[in-house]
């Protein structure tokens, strides 16, 4: 026996639910559920509607979902304008969480300032907002590091040389995009390749039982570059929650009722939520679990990021984990909320089945 081995700790696995994936194509290791802290904070405009846990809340919220097997966080500079990095900092620290325990994630583009250059993916701005980044999370390092969407004004190259400069200068372990089409992605793997620099290892992206877009070309590519996938907002904005019928807008309070995102075509919602509900009634558990398990049971997906305001609410989403949809289950649940075929979609499906058919 190696002498490495023999002063290594012992490692005891609990029989905790929450299951530990590859993060895309490396050595990293993360819960299948990750904690978003978009709701940490508050302020003005939206934050005033989507982000009131202040720091005692966020506490327990964390210390909760490190109970149930998480260790996964995402947060972005832009959310309540730098106060929930802050606070998802401080509660790490007030827990006490060994730092090499848990995963960070953070992102960058969105406005901090007012000024031109407070914005986007220029070299000049990443070095800026990563530093201030670090700061708010009293934190040397983000462990996952994300554009949060494109820059029409800065060069594709010049934004990833510079992330390959965070990475090289030991502030970021990782690189991830996030919010860009899929040939984006491609573009700036190529670049990365030829240049032998970090590449993206992960796509955040929406995706959720009420929007499969992501399934047209994103995940095909994600799963061809190994690429680690993280939705947000698997709960359609808290539509598919089941708190939402096709006569009553909604509960008071939810998020949806006053910041109706993302989009979501109405009719066929309604219509998954209604599928959803037998089987949530099956399971005894409810729709929201069903939502949430339906994604955990995709095989592209590598973590699934979840927001809460409150411990039941966590609790709840965390409890997904253990829901084990049966083969009818997953195919109703596919029927009803299946995509309409798309160009060049169909036009490749039948063109391959020819192919195929001689390898069934």
């Amino acid at each position: 026996m190696l002498q490495s081995q023999l002063d290594a700790p012992e490692v005891t696995r609990t029989m905790n639910p929450m299951r530990m994936k590859p993060f895309g194509n490396t050595g990293l290791v993360v819960s299948e559920i990750c904690l978003g802290a978009m709701t940490f904070g508050g302020g003005q405009g939206i934050w005033s509607q989507i982000a009131d846990v202040e720091q005692d809340a966020a506490d327990k919220l964390v210390k909760a979902a490190i109970d149930g097997g998480v260790n996964f966080f995402d947060t972005a500079n832009v959310y309540s304008n730098g106060r929930s990095e802050e606070i998802l900092g401080q509660s790490l620290r007030n827990l006490g969480i060994p730092r090499d325990q848990f995963v960070l994630a953070t992102k960058v583009l969105g406005r901090m300032g007012a000024g031109p250059n407070q914005a986007g993916l220029s070299r000049y701005h990443i070095f800026h907002a990563l530093d201030a980044s670090l700061k708010r999370l009293q934190m040397d390092h983000v462990d996952l590091y994300q554009i949060h969407g494109t820059d029409p004004l800065t060069p594709l190259e010049e934004t990833l040389d510079a992330l390959d400069d965070c990475v090289r200068a030991g502030k970021v372990r990782y690189i991830g995009v996030s919010n860009h089409a899929a040939w984006h992605i491609a573009k700036a793997l190529g670049i990365s390749e030829r240049k032998g620099s970090a590449r993206f290892e992960s796509v955040q992206a929406y995706y959720s039982l009420a929007g499969r877009e992501l399934e047209r070309e994103i995940l095909p590519l994600a799963r061809d570059q190994k690429l680690a996938v993280l939705p947000w907002s698997p709960l359609a904005g808290g539509f598919l929650s089941g708190k939402f019928t096709r006569d009553a807008k909604g509960p008071e309070g939810a998020r949806r009722t006053t910041f109706d995102f993302p989009p979501v075509d109405r009719e066929r919602g309604f219509n998954i939520v209604d599928a959803a509900r037998p089987i949530a009634a099956k399971h005894g558990v409810s729709v929201a679990r069903i939502a949430l398990a339906w994604l955990l049971h995709q095989q592209a997906v590598t973590s699934v990021i979840i927001g809460a305001r409150n411990p039941d609410q966590l609790a709840d989403n965390i409890g997904a984990t253990s829901v084990k949809l049966t083969a009818d289950e997953l195919a109703s649940l596919d029927a009803v909320s299946a995509l309409p075929p798309e160009y060049p979609g169909w036009m490749l499906g039948r063109q391959g089945m020819d192919r195929l058919n001689w390898v069934k």
